[in-house]
Parts: C-alpha cells; sequence; structure tokens
C-alpha cells in the first residue's frame, strides 16, 4: 500500500466559461437581416395608410374628381344641342382634375414636412439610419399611391362622360390615354414635387403655400399684366402654368396651338422640376440635422 505522501492529487474542476468572456464564441438567437429598399418602402406603406390624413384627402380628391366630372357632364348634356358634336366628351373632366390638385399637393407635403412638425422623424431615422432611402420610399409609395388613385378616378370619369354625351364625337385611342394614364402620370409627379418641397421646407403650412402659389400664381400674375412690354413674358406665363399644362391632356386646340407645351410635353416639364427639387431635398437632407 502506497503512503498517503504518494497519492496523486484529485483533479480539480474545471472553470466554468463564461458567455461573452475573452475567447469564447456567442452566437445571437436574433436574426441579423441586411436592410434594403424594400423594407423601407414597406415601413412608409404601413405609415401612409395608417393615418387617417391619407383617407381624408384622398376622399376628397376623388369626390372632386369624380363628383364635379360627371355633374359637368351631366349639364353639358342637358343644356347643349348639337354643337357638342365635335367636342372629345373626356374634356369635361379637366375640371375636377384641377380642383383636384389640391387635396394631392397637400398630401404630398404631409407626407413629410408632417413628420417634422410631430419629431417623429427622429424615430424614422432611427429604424432606418440611410436619410436617402427614407426619402426614395417615402417617394415611391406616395407616388404609386397617388397613380393609382388618380388613374381609377379619371378612368371612371372618362367612361361615365362617354357614356353621357350620346352627340359628342368618338374620342381616339390617344385622348383616351392623354385623358387617363397622361394627365395620372402628370398629377402623380405634382403629388412627388409637393413632397420634394416638404421635405426641404419642413413645415407643413409654409409648403403647401409654395406649392398652392406654384399652381394659382402664374395663371392670376398674367391676368393682371396688361403692359404691351411684357406681352412675351404674359403668354410664357398662361403657356406654362400648371392649369393650362392640364388642359393640354384634355383639350386638342390648346395642344396643336404651335405655342407653349404640346402633346406629353407637360410631363416632361413635371419630370424634369420634379427631379431637379428631388435632388435638392437629397442634398439637404444629408447636410442638415433631423
Amino acid at each position: 500500500m502506497s503512503s498517503p505522501q504518494h497519492q496523486a492529487p484529485a483533479p480539480q474542476a474545471a472553470a466554468p466559461v463564461w458567455q461573452g468572456a475573452p475567447g469564447a464564441s456567442y452566437t445571437s438567437p436574433i436574426p441579423v437581416v441586411r436592410t434594403h429598399l424594400g423594407h423601407a418602402i414597406a415601413s412608409e406603406w404601413t405609415k401612409i395608410r395608417s393615418v387617417r390624413s391619407t383617407m381624408w384627402t384622398l376622399g376628397v380628391f376623388v369626390l372632386l374628381v369624380v363628383g364635379i366630372g360627371m355633374m359637368v357632364g351631366l349639364l353639358v348634356e342637358a343644356n347643349a344641342g348639337d354643337e357638342i358634336s365635335g367636342e372629345n366628351p373626356l374634356s369635361y373632366g379637366f375640371f375636377g382634375v384641377l380642383l383636384g390638385c389640391m387635396p394631392i399637393i397637400t398630401l404630398g407635403v404631409l407626407t413629410t414636412a408632417s413628420e417634422y412638425g410631430t419629431g417623429m422623424i427622429r424615430t424614422t431615422m432611427v429604424a432606418c439610419p440611410s436619410r436617402g432611402r427614407v426619402l426614395a420610399a417615402k417617394g415611391v409609395v406616395f407616388f404609386t399611391v397617388a397613380f393609382v388613385v388618380t388613374l381609377v378616378s379619371t378612368a371612371f370619369v372618362a367612361m361615365v362622360d362617354a357614356s353621357l354625351l350620346s352627340r359628342a364625337r368618338e374620342p381616339s385611342a390617344g385622348e383616351w390615354l392623354k385623358a387617363t394614364v397622361g394627365v395620372s402620370l402628370y398629377i402623380a409627379l405634382l403629388g412627388l414635387l409637393s413632397l420634394a418641397v416638404g421635405s426641404i421646407i419642413r413645415h407643413s403650412a409654409g409648403a403647401t403655400t409654395i406649392m398652392i402659389g406654384l399652381l394659382l400664381a402664374p395663371l392670376v400674375i398674367a391676368i393682371f399684366m396688361f403692359s404691351e412690354s411684357l406681352q412675351g413674358l404674359r403668354e410664357a406665363l398662361f403657356e406654362y402654368s400648371i392649369p393650362s399644362q392640364l388642359g393640354v391632356w384634355y383639350s386638342a386646340a390648346i395642344s396643336d396651338s404651335g405655342s407653349g407645351p404640346s402633346g406629353w410635353d407637360p410631363l416632361w416639364i413635371a419630370l424634369g422640376v420634379t427631379a431637379a427639387v428631388f435632388g435638392a431635398a437629397f442634398a439637404l437632407l444629408e447636410k442638415r440635422d433631423v
């Protein structure tokens, strides 16, 4: 029997290894997903459809476009005679669309400026630190909503007016396309321009005032230009004002007048102006504090 002095020492228990200790690996149970523009678009879609201002402004827009468009068609059919035989029945949708610009402008401004007013933009930027991605997502969602709602409304009015005004001529395929798809793209771009202005101004009332002024001021100023020396400027204000550009989508007489925008020109003008203002909004968004 060996003596106690020669017995092997008892093995010591291994020290516990804690997760997070130096040299230890740790795998989080929470999956890490790389975010992209699609996530930002889903977030903005949730926001725009869950606030009451969207439903109210779009409801007013549809009411104006459909209600006034049908009312004008009914009045013309009831009171006009054979003098409308050569007229395009789709042109009477112009009046409702012109008034419908205001709620679309308001909604475009609110899509960006309202978040600055409430302070919720800070939460948005924490969730998505890429500011450009946030603005791009807002633009995609708003443009899609505005285009679809406008297209459905104008197409409905066009079909109703074409069936009501039995004494008017049959519209061509190009006139149908311009009075539905063309004007819907133009209105959606006008709202997108309002969204960019709202991002730059960051104040709902101020941005809305600027956009309403852009809508109405050129035409009002031109009306009161009586001087012969200002005749050229007066004509340019008339021809390039938003109401006149809207009229191009409905009236062949305006489109083929030989001066000012014609055909699909209003769409390219709106696209160029909106792209320039959106570029300025992106640049300022990266430089300024939230």
